[in-house]
């Protein structure tokens, strides 16, 4: 009986606290421009350079230039 009581109070404990969890607003993005972590790597198809960009004003970045042309960006292998 006091183990039932016990599993009872976990279980509302924990089904109480993932509710509060789900009605939690998520933060507010940073002020415009200010520098946010981005995760991009960029290949010039001119010359064949890459680059990964690690901080960004935004958090979709426009491709940097190279050789005059805008750069493609590929996938990472591993991330």
């Amino acid at each position: 009986m006091a183990f039932g009581l016990f599993f009872g109070y976990v279980l509302w404990k924990s089904g109480i606290a993932m509710l509060r969890s789900m009605t939690s607003l998520p933060p507010e993005p940073p002020p415009s421009g200010e520098l946010r972590k981005v995760s991009r790597r960029y290949r010039c198809d001119v010359c064949g350079v890459e680059l990964k960009m690690t901080m960004a004003p935004d958090d979709e970045p426009p491709p940097p230039r190279h050789c005059l042309e805008e750069m493609v960006e590929v996938a990472p292998l591993y991330d």
